[in-house]
């Protein structure tokens, strides 16, 4: 019977708990040290000056919208992938993971282009000091011409993950943070290259991840990628945007939302730019585990759901939520009692410290509700049901907050209650995901269990 479950993908008998610390912690761990190394950039940033910081904060939505489509990608990849390996297609399986690889390649060459030649008219649309729109066009063009080790990173990474390999993406990711840590003050300072320095040194540990992503992606024992593989093919390029399209939607409404957020706050001030910029930062290392253990979740579902496995699915669902609330509410907690001290981290100003205690505490709110949201969106991911995170999203960052925000600004004419956008989008967020969820079990997920049934019966 060992030698049996040797030759078979854990996700389809190991305890789902186990199995969930199993391959979620690893991730949750690299995206903790992701996390870090971001704030730790925007730490030595500040040590140059508030406008060196409010430069990085302007740069953020074209850096996330990188990250919206290689991520968004990716979870398409991981989705189709799992289940092809859950029915036992390892070579449709093969076929994707190639066709991934040719897509990652593909869209980085149009935002290396986009990224080059539009980065500076995008930002001219936030401001027109000549210092702050020269340190925030550099720092875009750096992060998207060279971005090219992050799309391969990220998409080697998701195939490792969909076959329950989690270790190497930890290693992937703790290379690429330690290498961007280590370099960062080096660049910044002992090269004097100030605001081009953090983003030179955020490229090469990319680059790092990617060299070593290569590595092991070839050593995976489920998935074999050969050359011959690496093509385009009609059917697996829909499926994986089936999942991957509302995914990077997903993720880029962060932008606009950023965006949106930093011309209502600049009306303000500068200052209030700054903290947006620094919550953002912080709330990473809040939000990193928990995108982490939706990461792991989403291949066990897809993976069962492909081997038509509902009680296993339903499992994970129900950990996975569990897991997330506790990890917010931490977060929470912290951002209640010690604010100050997480802005001190960025240098931060008495101006910055008077309008960002409250922000911090007020946006917080929102961490209660959002992490069971982020769980139960990877059963729409792992059922090829992505769209529905792509609503939610919508609804929540560009339907409520945003014009939520405008008006409080527009009525109150006070900074302070700009925040608590934030919190009412999350609730109605929330509202959306249990509704599509009950939806998803309903059609997709109940009736692998009827079918069962009827099997057994038979």
């Amino acid at each position: 019977m060992s030698e049996e479950k040797d030759n078979r993908n854990i996700m389809g008998y190991e305890p789902v708990g186990k199995l969930i610390m199993k391959i979620s912690l690893p991730l949750m761990a690299s995206m903790i040290i992701q996390a870090l190394y971001n704030i730790v950039d925007s730490i030595f940033v500040a040590m140059l000056s508030e406008t060196a910081l409010t430069a990085v904060s302007l740069a953020f939505p074209i850096q996330n919208l990188l990250i919206a489509f290689s991520v968004g990608t990716g979870v398409g990849i991981n989705s189709y992938l799992a289940r092809k390996l859950g029915e036992g297609d390892a070579n449709t399986a093969e076929k994707t993971a190639g066709s991934g690889i040719l897509l990652s390649l593909i869209t980085w060459a149009v935002f290396a282009v986009l990224g080059g030649f539009l980065s500076r008219r995008f930002l001219s649309l936030y401001t027109t000091d000549p210092e702050l729109l020269g340190l925030s066009t550099v720092y875009a063009q750096i992060v998207t011409v060279f971005s090219l080790g992050m799309f391969i990173d990220i998409t080697n990474e998701r195939i490792m993950q969909a076959t329950g390999d989690s270790f190497h993406p930890m290693l992937i990711q703790m290379s690429g943070a330690i290498t961007n840590i280590i370099l960062d003050p080096i660049f910044i300072f002992t090269f004097g290259m100030g605001v081009a320095g953090a983003a030179i040194a955020t490229v090469i540990g990319q680059f790092v991840g990617c060299f070593l992503s290569l590595y092991y992606v070839r050593k995976n024992r489920f998935i074999h990628i050969r050359l011959r593989k690496i093509r385009l093919e009609k059917r697996i390029v829909k499926e994986i945007y089936n999942v991957g399209i509302p995914t990077i939607i997903t993720n880029a409404i962060g932008t606009f939302m950023v965006s949106a957020l930093n011309s209502i706050l600049i009306a303000f001030s500068a200052t209030a730019v700054s903290v947006f910029g620094v919550y953002f930062k912080l709330q990473s290392f809040v939000f990193m585990p928990v995108f982490g253990l939706n990461s792991g979740m989403t291949p066990i579902i897809a993976y069962n759901y492909g081997a038509e496995q509902k009680d296993r699915m339903m499992r994970t669902v129900k950990l996975g939520a569990t897991i997330a609330f506790c990890i917010m509410l931490c977060g929470f907690l912290i951002f209640q009692f010690f604010p100050a001290f997480l802005l001190s981290l960025f240098s931060a100003t008495d101006e910055m410290v008077r309008l960002g205690i409250p922000a911090l505490r007020i946006i917080s709110i929102c961490f209660l509700t959002a992490g069971i949201s982020v769980a139960l969106s990877s059963s729409f991911q792992a059922t090829g049901f992505g769209i529905a995170t792509m609503f939610v999203s919508i609804s929540r960052q560009l339907v409520v907050l945003v014009p939520v925000a405008y008006i409080l600004a527009k009525v109150t004419e006070n900074v302070n209650a700009v925040w608590f956008a934030f919190p009412i989008a999350e609730c109605i967020g929330l509202a959306m995901s249990i509704f599509f969820f009950i939806y998803v079990y309903r059609t997709r997920i109940r009736p692998i269990g009827e079918k069962k049934r009827a099997t057994e019966e038979l």
